[in-house]
């Protein structure tokens, strides 16, 4: 995968059941292949999946250099992942597409880099939606709300 030309998928595309799974094969793949761009592996969010998962960086990315396909990572995946009950994995995929800055310094990259792409949508205020946003996926308008960041 080149992402210098492409997009990785949005972290809304499970496989296995996992938001995230699939941009971070995606991801660990254009690493691999030396080209990445400006997208980071292993970045914060590929550190949560993987922590949930009980998963180090390097164990996936030897899996994702030993498989060619998803099907193959997928396999591996659920072969090594602690095991979740579906509506644990369900609220965690939930809380990690919500997830906002958290912190000062995180919150002012946010405001700058959505500033950039469409200072217009106040609405935006999770990491994924402003993923999405700035690669072009279609992000529905939502009621403004008032979140302590």
């Amino acid at each position: 995968m080149d992402l210098r030309k492409d997009f990785p998928r949005s972290m809304r595309v499970q496989l296995a059941g996992y938001a995230h799974l699939a941009r971070m094969i995606d991801k660990c793949r254009a690493v691999l292949a030396g080209s990445e761009g400006e997208y980071i592996y292993p970045c914060p969010m590929d550190d949560r999946l993987l922590e949930f998962a009980g998963i180090t960086s390097d164990q996936f990315t030897a899996a994702v250099q030993g498989h060619s396909t998803d099907e193959g990572v997928v396999t591996w995946f659920e072969k090594q992942a602690k095991p979740h009950q579906p509506a644990e994995l369900e609220e965690w995929n939930r809380k990690l597409l919500a997830r906002g800055p958290s912190s000062p310094e995180s919150a002012a990259r946010f405001k700058k880099y959505l500033a950039a792409i469409d200072p217009s949508r106040t609405d935006i205020t999770a990491w994924s939606d402003l993923q999405d946003l700035e690669e072009g996926r279609v992000v529905p308008r939502r009621e403004s709300e008032t979140h302590s960041q």
